[in-house]
């Protein structure tokens, strides 16, 4: 155990940049501290100038310094203060990786790809489609703002990378299609589990387009074949004038939609009285475009039974159309 405890010590103070050598004379010093520097080093396998430059290393990381016990003798010291330096050290140190790597792609952009103008957009087809999706769920900020409608592309984990996202606070705005609705299992599996997590949902009867914009840093705008439930090629825009476009397209798709709600209830008080909570479930589904025999079955009843539901609630609202019940509904607040 104690063995396995010093490597899970050396792996973390590997990653804070300390060398070899320091590493180990730090385990050692963690045994014997205060003691004289030589018997460290000799435990630690070192002398001379190894084991001056490991201590050396661990005195200007925080980690040791000579002891009060005695002019001759080293220790470990708290290392609150040394961690902190050594952290932002190695954020420095990743952010300037960051920056090698990113100018060394746009240099090999700018040699290699400007004939085909993928600085703006890129084309991303079949396989690498999955991946490349959760990869934007994971790199979120501030927002994620979607356009939700079939056909799909089956991507495991793609529930749980919004759940996640979600999560870490990043606000998530969805407009769905009625068709998205209706899809086998989707409402169940997909749509209420993100809605009661926190996420902002609206529905229309059907969108223009399959989106995904990651904050104001690019768009994933899906090329699909609805005849053929075909989803096999996607755009990766970059910030442009279709970036801006598509920006505004959802903002203003999002003022006229229908807010959604899924299986989530308003606070005791909120409700008419006499309203079910399924009955305002009912509502949602039917406001949002849903067939009888989707509603039907979200809500548990039979055909019949829907039927007289919708009767009671037209006559409550004093509509006599369904459009009329869920335009009053909404009015009203009951959605």
């Amino acid at each position: 155990m104690r063995s396995m405890a010093n490597a899970k010590l050396s792996e973390a103070l590997r990653l804070l940049g300390i060398g070899e050598e320091a590493r180990r004379v730090y385990v050692r010093l963690l045994d014997l501290g205060p003691a004289p520097l030589d018997a460290v080093g000799s435990a630690a396998g070192l002398d001379g100038a190894e084991l001056a430059a490991a201590y050396g290393e661990l005195v200007d990381a925080g980690l040791a310094s000579p002891a009060a016990q005695g002019p001759d003798l080293v220790a470990p010291v708290p290392p609150a203060a040394g961690l902190e330096i050594l952290g932002r050290h190695r954020a420095a140190e990743l952010d300037e990786s960051r920056l090698t790597v990113g100018g060394a792609f746009e240099s090999f952009r700018r040699q290699r790809l400007a004939a085909y103008n993928d600085d703006l957009v890129e084309v991303v087809t079949g396989d690498a489609i999955g991946p490349r999706s959760r990869q934007a769920w994971a790199s979120a900020r501030e927002q994620i703002r979607q356009f939700d409608t079939p056909p799909y592309t089956p991507i495991p984990g793609s529930t749980d990378d919004a759940l996640a996202t979600l999560a870490r606070g990043v606000t998530q705005r969805v407009i769905y299609s009625q068709a998205s609705l209706e899809h086998p299992d989707k409402m169940r599996t997909v749509i209420e589990p993100c809605i009661e997590a926190g996420e902002q949902a609206r529905v229309l009867p059907s969108l223009p387009v399959k989106l995904m914009i990651i904050d104001e840093a690019y768009a994933l705008v899906s090329l699909s074949i609805r005849e053929a439930d075909v989803h096999n090629t996607m755009l990766v825009v970059q910030p442009c004038g279709l970036l801006s476009a598509l920006v505004a397209l959802f903002e203003q798709t999002w003022q006229s939609a229908l807010p959604f709600h899924g299986r989530t209830a308003r606070p005791a008080g909120v409700l008419p009285a006499g309203l079910l909570p399924a009955d305002r479930r009912l509502l949602w589904l039917l406001a949002g475009g849903a067939s009888d025999d989707v509603i039907a079955r979200e809500i548990g009843v039979s055909r019949r039974t829907l039927f007289r539901r919708i009767q009671v609630l037209m006559a409550r609202l004093g509509a006599t159309s369904r459009f009329q019940m869920a335009l009053q509904a909404q009015r009203q607040g009951w959605l």
